[in-house]
């Protein structure tokens, strides 16, 4: 049995279903839930994912009546480039994808992003469907319509709100899934706990351990079922991050600049994440928003969960600090921070000073 969270957006609202075996269930939910008629859809893909769950996932498109193209991008965070985008593009042309066909992305986040992007850039925008095969990508990435590709220069700054019709998110496919993705998840799951969800962060507080499926199956169907209401709930109040939607972006603001300075093959984004969460959990404390015990309550479950709390021993603070200008977040020209004040409860911020923020990178550096 599946359970479902809606995304209650006012013109783009849709479904979020969790269930064990989703995946062979996949057309007969994209018939029952989106609206498209032609019956063409393009799934979109890299070859590792490919390799283990295409044939299922053709097999139940077809089963429902699709007609079904694949388009095999390379793995990894390096490769999601507008030159991507085109090669998912030229198979949309190839197979003469119209405003009524469909592009399912099968795969983590980066693919889910590109996906999107380029469905929301085709013919201005055909359906497209989010079927998560990582952690991160389910209770993070799949949700919300961010959308997009890196520049050299920084993290996600080319891009498009586009929501899908669908997220699919099968939890047995996590079966499977490296110990090291899984471990990037769930730091998008403890940054929940600490920017909305008091409760789930006591559930990751009690656990034994979080570094491993088997450590986290018992909390499974928590962890995707509050986090995704989490998420949920942010988007439906602001979709294109006009205010509230910027919580999302708890440690990522340094986690970004970490990734894009190490050229996306030092750490992952999770990792990014885990650390950037101490970095502003470090100025929240400096700047007396919140207790320090908590700082060691946050740095408890990033440890129990294996994820790393430092920033890499060849990353100046400096670059970190100049490259933090370029983040999309940025307004008026100064950074915004988001600070958490409480567990389950953070502030936005664009006042921190810059000696403050210096003292904080060289502290956490490796």
């Amino acid at each position: 049995m599946a359970a479902t969270i809606r995304v209650n957006l006012p013109q783009n609202a849709y479904d979020i279903a969790i269930g064990a075996g989703l995946l062979d269930h996949l057309g007969d939910w994209m018939r029952n839930r989106s609206t498209q008629t032609n019956p063409k859809v393009l799934l979109v893909s890299n070859p590792q994912i490919f390799r283990r769950y295409g044939d299922r996932a053709i097999a139940s498109l077809q089963a429902a009546g699709y007609q079904v193209k694949t388009c095999i991008l390379p793995a990894g965070e390096r490769y999601k480039t507008t030159r991507s985008i085109q090669k998912i593009h030229d198979a949309a042309l190839d197979y003469r994808l119209e405003r009524s066909s469909v592009m399912v992305a099968l795969g983590g986040g980066v693919i889910g992003d590109m996906t999107g992007f380029a469905a929301a850039t085709w013919l201005r925008g055909i359906a497209f469907v989010q079927v998560p095969t990582s952690l991160l990508a389910m209770v993070d990435a799949a949700i919300g319509g961010k959308t997009g590709v890196n520049h050299p220069r920084g993290k996600n700054l080319i891009g498009a709100f586009h929501q899908p019709r669908l997220v699919l998110i099968d939890p047995d496919l996590l079966a499977t899934l490296p110990v090291r993705e899984l471990r990037a998840g769930m730091a998008e799951v403890i940054k929940y706990g600490v920017i909305w969800d008091a409760t789930l962060f006591e559930q990751l507080e009690a656990a034994p351990r979080l570094d491993r499926f088997a450590a986290i199956k018992p909390l499974l169907s928590d962890i995707l079922q509050r986090s995704c209401q989490a998420k949920a709930d942010v988007v439906a109040q602001d979709e294109k991050e006009g205010d509230l939607r910027a919580i999302l972006n708890y440690g990522h603001t340094i986690g970004h600049a970490i990734e894009s300075l190490t050229n996306y093959r030092v750490v992952n984004h999770g990792e990014g994440v885990a650390i950037g969460m101490m970095a502003a959990a470090e100025l929240a404390a400096d700047l007396g928003l919140w207790d320090t015990s908590n700082n060691a309550r946050q740095l408890a479950v990033i440890h129990k969960t294996a994820l790393p709390d430092r920033i890499p021993a060849e990353v100046d603070p400096g670059a970190i600090a100049d490259s933090l200008l370029l983040d999309k977040k940025v307004k008026d020209g100064r950074v915004r921070f988001i600070l958490p004040v409480k567990i389950g409860a953070v502030e936005i911020s664009d006042r921190v000073p810059a000696d403050v923020l210096q003292r904080v990178l060289n502290r956490l550096r490796g």
